[in-house]
């Protein structure tokens, strides 16, 4: 009943721009989408083969299509967003960035005083903002109020009550902090003047302001008022510290919106720059969590929208890394080179930061969530079936062909799982030969693991190229486990990633996590079969000389270095102490040999 429904509400679909719902049986909204053509976008979703299997699910569920006929595409970006923000329904994107943030106030009175808030009030007040921390407002505030002299009281300052001496002036006037216009000292127009040029550097613009300095210092030079001009030079030289801090750019680009997007499995990150005269009034970076594995273009549309939404910009020109659909009124630029490139990389520059930031907040605060999102970047980055929960990495040792070892290091859920690593000493090659080594130990390690009945790891990596991979891919087919383990190798010299029957190599993004875990596998095994390889020839060492004292057997040769470890101390002990572990006639051999052995 519910297809043939379906297949009605497809057909009578407008072809107009909009948004549509999809509800399940119970009548609950699983997810709004925006479309240029309503009935092209929704019958896509039942006729095309989906990447995702949550897009499949999602399918699955849908029992009714509801729709909204808007006059743009614009407008269906607005109404799309506002539903998912007011209905969260399951398999939209989330928007995690909900807190309000503060605003600067040039409040509607006369005198008007300049003071941060949270709170918009609609009696024609100047709101400026929002901006993302109280760090920057507390900023700016400082900076005014060190270079003009602004009331901070909140008497009403009407001219009757002025004229009535209502108000007398306070410490703030006897500090110098005020000039009184409580009093009448202050005229309406002279103050006026000051809040002009605090809202010309609000929107970013410090030309007035600094032209404003110099002219008073060089009257109050003229005049020979050097103390008032030092004053002036002071305040002049804050205002410039400001302004070097916050010029990124070519002063002549203003009135722009820069935006880039960063994303990996579970969530993106949409970086915002609101520029105005080459300086960055705002920033802010929105987290989106993902949850149908939407491409970056939707994202960045998500985002532009949302933010624009709350913080009101009204720029024309936009700076893009790639090309975005925002309707007729806007002017999307995408830069190449030059000023407005660096733009775009800072922004980019900004959401790998917030990124990195969040992912360690997660590492701490929630290990299965970052273990979860990790798995399922590999996942993708190695174009598996499943996540590489275990893994296990192999390294062959040795120097010259001689005591030639290897090395199986294990990994958890990313993590070293040091009780699972397992040596393996080399028994059938000879000679220095690393891909019959690799094909043996491949073979043995997991013949074991078989008829153990013990679990198999989900991905294999080969420290090394093509040729160390040819060779452990000999052995899984061997043993019929090809296609049932992922296995891949990895070449030192460019970090090249190399698949089964695959000439071209993968490169991974060099601060790619998938590359680290790698990387971390292949120095952990390289340490760990190195180790033991160090261990074996040292060994091998030390025996070789405790052998060659004629009447020393081997049973005499391992009781000597299980007592005192090493031959070194053998040679050092006194006939008595060597008597002591093995008798006194064998320790007469001993003694004596090294004592000839010395002299020589």
């Amino acid at each position: 009943m519910e297809t043939k429904k379906l297949d009605v509400i497809l057909k009578t679909l407008p072809k107009s721009p909009g948004v549509y719902q999809f509800y399940d049986s119970k009548d609950k909204l699983l997810y709004v989408g925006k479309a240029k053509n309503l009935q092209k976008r929704v019958s896509s979703y039942f006729t095309k083969k989906h990447d995702t299997a949550k897009t499949r699910v999602l399918v699955k569920k849908i029992a009714d299509i509801r729709h909204i006929v808007v006059a743009s595409e614009t407008d269906a970006l607005l109404l799309e967003n506002n539903l998912i923000k007011e209905y969260q329904p399951r398999y939209n994107v989330q928007l995690r960035d909900d807190k309000t943030y503060p605003w600067i106030c040039i409040k509607n009175e006369r005198f008007p005083r300049i003071f941060s808030t949270r709170k918009l009030v609609k009696d024609g007040s100047e709101y400026f903002g929002p901006y993302t921390s109280f760090r920057t407002i507390h900023t700016l505030l400082d900076m005014m109020k060190s270079l003009y002299t602004l009331r901070t009281c909140s008497y009403d300052l009407s001219e009757k009550n002025i004229e009535n001496q209502k108000y007398k002036v306070c410490l703030e006037y006897h500090l110098g902090n005020c000039l009184g216009p409580c009093e009448a000292k202050q005229s309406e127009a002279d103050y006026d003047k000051m809040v002009a040029s605090i809202r010309e550097i609000l929107r970013g613009n410090f030309g007035n302001s600094l032209s404003q300095f110099r002219q008073q210092m060089r009257h109050a030079s003229e005049a020979l008022a050097f103390e008032e001009a030092q004053r002036i030079k002071e305040k002049l030289e804050v205002l410039q510290n400001y302004q070097a801090k916050s010029t990124v750019v070519n002063p002549n680009i203003s009135d722009v919106d820069v935006f880039s997007v960063v994303s990996d499995e579970s969530a993106a990150y949409v970086n915002y720059l609101q520029i105005s005269h080459g300086a960055i009034v705002r920033s802010h970076t929105l987290e989106i969590k993902k949850k149908l594995d939407e491409a970056d273009e939707a994202l960045l549309q998500i985002g532009i929208v949302e933010i624009w939404q709350r913080f009101g910009s009204q720029n024309i020109t936009i700076y893009l890394p790639f090309p975005v659909d925002l309707g007729p009124d806007k002017k999307i630029e995408i830069p190449k080179m030059g000023d407005k490139k660096r733009l775009i990389e800072l922004s980019q520059r900004n959401a790998v930061y917030t990124r990195l930031e969040k992912l360690k907040q997660i590492k701490i605060t929630d290990p299965e969530r970052h273990t979860k999102r990790l798995m399922q970047q590999m996942m993708k980055d190695l174009r598996m079936q499943k996540e590489p929960r275990h893994i296990e990495c192999f390294d062959n040792s040795n120097i010259q062909g001689t005591h030639p070892v290897a090395a199986c290091v294990v990994f958890k859920d990313g993590k070293p799982s040091k009780k699972d690593y397992r040596h393996f000493n080399i028994k059938t090659v000879e000679g220095p030969d690393d891909f019959a080594s690799m094909e043996e130990i491949i073979y043995r390690r997991y013949s074991r693991l078989l008829l153990e009945n013990e679990p198999l790891p989900q991905l294999v990596v080969i420290d090394g190229g093509k040729g160390q991979l040819s060779a452990a891919l000999k052995s899984l087919e061997k043993l019929e486990l090809r296609g049932k383990i992922s296995i891949i190798g990895i070449a030192k010299r460019l970090e090249e990633i190399y698949f089964p029957n695959d000439a071209v190599p993968l490169y991974l993004d060099k601060k790619s996590e998938s590359l680290k875990v790698i990387q971390q596998l292949r120095n952990e095994a390289h340490r760990f079969g190195i180790s033991f390889h160090r261990n074996k020839r040292s060994k091998a060492a030390l025996q070789s000389e405790l052998s060659l004292i004629p009447g020393v057997g081997t049973k005499t040769e391992w009781a000597l270095l299980n007592h005192f470890r090493s031959a070194k101390r053998v040679a050092a002990a006194t006939q008595e102490e060597i008597a002591s572990v093995i008798g006194q006639a064998k320790a007469k051999l001993i003694y004596e040999f090294y004592q000839t052995t010395q002299t020589n």
